[in-house]
């Protein structure tokens, strides 16, 4: 392949960052049509559309998302070098985009980004949001990776698959005046007041399972749908927590709360959501090897 003519690179950066051809050549002080010429010029150059059109807006493609990752990188590096002149250059980094439901875990979510965070070549971007919109940045190249703890349900037109990556155990946790050796499960169930997860969480659902199979009325002192709210709420308040040990790991090692019982059967699933691409991100396969292979 020809070597990338930048001055080409540069339109398309434009655009991509404009989201619209009027813009961009407001921007670049050219015409719509030079710059028209130049981004076909580039799409030819790299044998990849680089836009959709949709309406009057111009969408990055998946070839356009990861042009659009190396221009980011080349024009920094270039900022860079006139800025820092006789000292030497940053690494080049390569960006993973993440979403992430918001009420998951944030233990979980350092945990698994933890072989990416601090890396000199690495720029990690996590947002987060309802599935829903997680799912539709997904599939529109947006994101390159959903982080959640329901599977969502696919259709035949579904671009994306999710990949089980973890299951957490499900404890009950409380002040340690809590702790008491020998209470049977059904009476602590039936006795404490008790912090769950909403109906809408897989916990929740294993949860209300289990008190049916026990027999067991319990005692619903708050639903909370923010596994970190949770986490507050069973340490300020004298009610048990349902939660997964991870989501109150600190309390637990500094002692401000106690796991009083294990729920039997009871889990609560973590799930990568990626989407078939011809170009994936290869940080992703850093963080669950072999995701890439059947997305």
């Amino acid at each position: 392949m020809d070597h990338i003519n930048f001055h080409h690179l540069r339109y398309f950066w434009a655009v991509a960052r404009e989201g619209n051809l009027t813009r961009a050549a407001e921007r670049l002080h050219v015409s719509q049509s030079a710059v028209s010429v130049q981004i076909q010029k580039l799409e030819r150059q790299l044998g990849h559309a680089l836009f959709d059109r949709e309406g009057r807006r111009l969408v990055l493609t998946e070839a356009g998302r990861i042009a659009l990752d190396y221009a980011d990188t080349v024009f920094e590096l270039g900022d860079e070098l006139v800025g820092t002149l006789g000292e030497r250059g940053g690494v080049a980094r390569r960006v993973l985009r993440v979403g992430a439901l918001a009420t998951l875990s944030r233990n979980f979510q350092i945990g698994f980004f933890q072989p990416l965070i601090g890396r000199d070549d690495v720029e990690l971007v996590i947002r987060s949001g309802v599935l829903s919109d997680l799912l539709q940045e997904l599939e529109a190249h947006r994101l390159d990776l959903v982080l959640a703890n329901v599977a969502p349900l696919r259709s035949s037109s579904t671009t994306w698959v999710p990949h089980l990556i973890a299951e957490q155990p499900v404890s009950l946790v409380g002040h340690p005046e809590h702790h008491k050796k020998g209470r049977r499960l059904v009476d602590i169930l039936s006795t404490e007041p008790l912090l769950l997860p909403t109906v809408e969480s897989s916990i929740r659902t294993g949860f209300d399972a289990l008190v049916a199979r026990l027999g067991v009325r319990p005692r619903i002192a708050g639903e909370i749908d923010d596994m970190a709210m949770l986490r507050l709420m069973a340490r300020e308040s004298r009610a048990l927590g349902v939660v997964p040990p991870i989501v109150v790991r600190d309390e637990l090692a500094d002692g401000e709360l106690v796991e009083i019982r294990r729920l039997p059967d009871l889990h609560e699933t973590f799930y990568a959501i990626a989407a078939s691409r011809r170009f994936p991100n290869p940080l992703i396969q850093e963080l669950v090897p072999g995701i890439s292979d059947d997305a």
